[in-house]
Parts: structure tokens; C-alpha cells; sequence
């Protein structure tokens, strides 16, 4: 069954309902399918996409530049000195103005509520890049990855190790809509904003998963089917890092942790990756490893969520 999400925004996965996803999720492979072949369907010709960077990106802004050409449109980026998004001018006046000029928005910026309020004034679709609260087009992105190399998402289990952030955030609102059992293992005072946590164990018990929040990694990690961490210090948080890497070391992927996970665990990870920090080279570059084909399909998941909305 097709579902239609034209029109609709995205600032959370926690926005989409399971059908939604899925459907995301199979544009994604049919749009990798294609581009594979060289085929490159004209689904946006004549659609402009603005692009609003607060936070600088390597893979999110070149993976929504190619994708948006590879599907006939056009992207317009706006870096932080551009726009001054908030201050030179009220945010619902720029959505409202955007709104006029082009047929979508994506923004990654600082603060959550950026990005709603761009979706409250905006009357094209804002797709969120990435906010302190969440990142939902890496979300999806990880979510195809995993359909891809293990078919299903139904009686696996992904173990998140680290800190509590936006990724965390968009893990455990992806894996409890889809039916995937998760379970995060942060330090004391670094776990996940406990609304999420609640909004994913409700979403868990619809879907019929597991939802979990640990201290220790090796809990985590039992029997894994996969194995995902990010960088201790996220963007914007380069302070902490002396103090969060004394804090986070025992919670370091590395080849003793992964003797836990099952023999054919996948690791992920979102990139950029501080090596012999969260992950030691000997899981980064293993045979398990897919965090290429993860950074890949950010490409053809934001593909196919532009294709769907805009």
C-alpha cells in the first residue's frame, strides 16, 4: 500500500507513523536500485530546495546537493553568515518569505526549536538536518542500512553505547515505530532525555520491542545484532572533551567489547568518527563494519524522503 507524505514535515522520527517510514524505506532501496543502474528519475524537475547550515556538514550537505540534482532540482545553501536565522530576522518571518521562493527547506542547526518553528510559519515541507534534540534523516539512513544487510528489523537487537544525544534520540524513536529492540548504554548523567525514553518504551510496547537504558556497555552489547556509537563530544560541545573522554573510555567499541554481540553484529556509526576514542580501528575497519554503506544511504534515504514530501 502507498502511502502519501506529500506536504508533510519532518523535525522528529517520532513524527512518522510506522506506514511512513517504511514507505520511506522502500523509495530508499528502489532509488538505489536506480541510481546504481546510472538512472536518475526526474522526480524533483523544477523543485529548488533551500538549505539553511547553522552547523557546518560534510555528508549531509553533499548528500542533499547530489540528491536533489540526481532527482532534477535544484539546492540553494545558506550558511549561518548568510541568513543569521533568528537575529537579522524573526524566524517565522524567514520561513514565511522561503516559503514563497522555493519548494522545501532542509535546516541543521543549534537549538530544536529552530526547526519547529520553521515548521509552524513554513508552508513547504522543513526537513530537520539535525538539531540538538535529534537527527532524523540520519535516523532513516540507519534504519535502511540495517533493513538492507539483515532483511528485517523484527527480533534484532541494536546496542547503543555512549552518550545520550540526538542520534540516541532518533535510534530510539526509529527502532521502537519499526519493531527493532534497542538498548543504550550511556554514563551516569549523559543517558537520553527522558521524555524520549518514555515516548519510545509506549512506542515499543505498539510494536512489540524491547526499550532499555543501561550504565554498562557489556549489558548493551550481549548478543547484539547491531553495534552503533558516535563521538563523545558532539558539535558545539568541544569544552567537555578532555572531561567526557575520562568519563566515556570504558565505554570504547573496541575488540574485547564486540566479543559480546553475536558473530555477525554490524557497526555503525553516524561519521565523523574520532578514532581510539569511541571506536579503536580494528572494529571501524572490520569485516562487520558497514559505516560506508551507512554514509551512503544517506543519499538515497533523503532522496526518497525529498521524493515523498516535496
Amino acid at each position: 500500500m502507498t502511502v502519501h507524505m506529500k506536504g508533510k514535515s519532518l523535525a522528529s522520527l517520532y513524527d512518522l507513523r510506522k506506514e511512513e517510514i517504511e514507505q520511506v524505506l522502500k523509495t530508499s532501496k528502489l532509488l538505489k536500485f536506480r541510481c546504481l543502474r546510472g538512472e536518475k528519475p526526474p522526480l524533483l524537475k523544477g523543485k529548488t530546495l533551500v538549505m539553511i547550515f547553522e552547523k557546518p556538514s560534510t555528508r549531509t550537505r553533499v548528500s542533499f546537493e547530489v540528491g536533489i540534482w540526481q532527482l532534477g532540482g535544484y539546492a540553494l545553501y545558506l550558511s549561518a553568515g548568510d541568513l543569521q536565522l533568528g537575529r537579522r530576522e524573526t524566524i517565522a518571518d524567514t520561513a514565511q518569505v522561503l516559503s514563497r521562493y522555493v519548494d522545501g527547506i532542509i535546516a541543521r542547526v543549534f537549538a530544536h526549536k529552530t526547526i519547529l518553528d520553521l515548521v509552524k510559519y513554513s508552508t513547504v515541507p522543513v526537513i530537520n538536518g539535525l538539531s540538538d534534540f535529534t537527527h532524523p534523516c540520519q535516523g532513516l539512513a540507519d534504519l535502511f542500512t540495517i533493513y538492507e544487510k539483515k532483511g528485517r528489523f523484527g527480533g534484532l537487537k541494536l546496542a547503543y553505547v555512549g552518550d545520550g544525544n540526538n542520534v540516541a534520540h532518533s535510534l530510539l524513536y526509529g527502532c521502537s515505530k519499526v519493531g527493532m529492540n534497542i538498548t543504550l548504554a550511556c554514563p551516569k548523567g549523559y543517558e537520553p532525555n527522558p521524555r524520549v525514553v518514555l515516548e519510545a518504551k509506549a512506542e515499543g510496547r505498539r510494536s512489540g520491542c524491547k526499550v532499555n537504558v543501561t550504565n554498562d556497555p557489556r549489558e548493551a552489547v550481549r548478543g547484539a545484532d547491531v553495534i552503533y556509537t558516535d563521538v563523545w563530544a558532539s558539535m558545539g560541545k568541544e569544552k567537555e572533551r578532555e572531561q567526557r573522554i575520562k568519563i566515556f573510555r570504558p565505554y570504547q567499541i573496541n575488540g574485547r567489547l564486540v566479543k559480546g554481540a553475536k558473530k555477525d553484529y554490524l557497526f555503525m556509526h553516524c561519521l565523523p568518527a574520532h578514532r581510539g576514542e569511541e571506536v579503536t580501528d580494528e572494529v571501524a575497519d572490520s569485516k562487520n563494519s558497514v559505516i560506508f554503506d551507512q554514509a551512503e544511504n544517506k543519499l538515497h534515504a533523503q532522496k526518497a524522503l525529498m521524493a515523498l514530501i516535496i
